[in-house]
């Protein structure tokens, strides 16, 4: 059984119809007229009937209970996969040694880390990072807000002192945070060639 829409005399009109073989034919007939469809979505009778259908069905009742709120769905994947990566290349370490004797009082390399997906994944400000976090299932995160995120990121920018002769900017933590990754991945062999440059 499904519903079909018809128009007569101008109007849509729905009908609960079923799928009938007359020989070798197969043909629609009419179970029931539901009515005028604008009148029917007007009323909420319309809404009234599928949500009424749909209890019946095991998979429209779970995407009516994520629409409802009652069953929240939060994606793993990507917080996994560079999670993982964060851990190999030993960012969280660096972040943490660096950090040591801070009092910051909330996890600064969750929300760096968080940052740094948000970035990876749609990019944007700090505020639509809180937004968008909500949907992930992301270790550590659950307790961070705004306020925590402008922080981690004015942390980043820290500066450490003078700037150098020739450099175009101050030294700060960020560049600290990246040579720390550097020597992490040198080994004797090691002969720097080439490198990218975010601009």
């Amino acid at each position: 059984m499904f519903v079909v829409e018809r128009v007569a005399r101008g109007h849509s009109y729905l009908y609960l119809v079923e799928s009938v073989r007359e020989g070798k034919s197969v043909r629609q007939r009419t179970i029931k007229p539901l009515g005028r469809k604008d009148v029917l979505a007007a009323s909420g009778e319309l809404d009234r009937l599928v949500a009424s259908i749909a209890r019946h069905a095991e998979r429209s009742i779970i995407l009516s209970d994520i629409d409802a709120g009652r069953i929240a769905a939060h994606r793993i994947g990507g917080p996994l996969l560079f999670g993982r990566l964060w851990d190999r290349l030993g960012i969280g370490e660096v972040l943490n040694n660096l950090l040591e004797g801070r009092q910051f009082g909330f996890a600064v390399e969750r929300a760096v880390f968080v940052a740094t997906l948000h970035r990876l994944f749609v990019s944007g400000s700090d505020r639509s990072c809180v937004d968008w976090m909500q949907s992930y299932a992301i270790d550590g995160a659950e307790d961070l807000a705004l306020h925590h995120f402008y922080r981690a990121m004015a942390w980043l920018g820290e500066e450490l002192g003078d700037k150098q002769a020739g450099a175009l900017a101050p030294r700060c933590v960020k560049d600290v945070i990246e040579e720390q990754l550097f020597e992490r991945r040198r080994d004797l062999f090691t002969d720097l060639s080439l490198v990218f440059m975010d601009t």
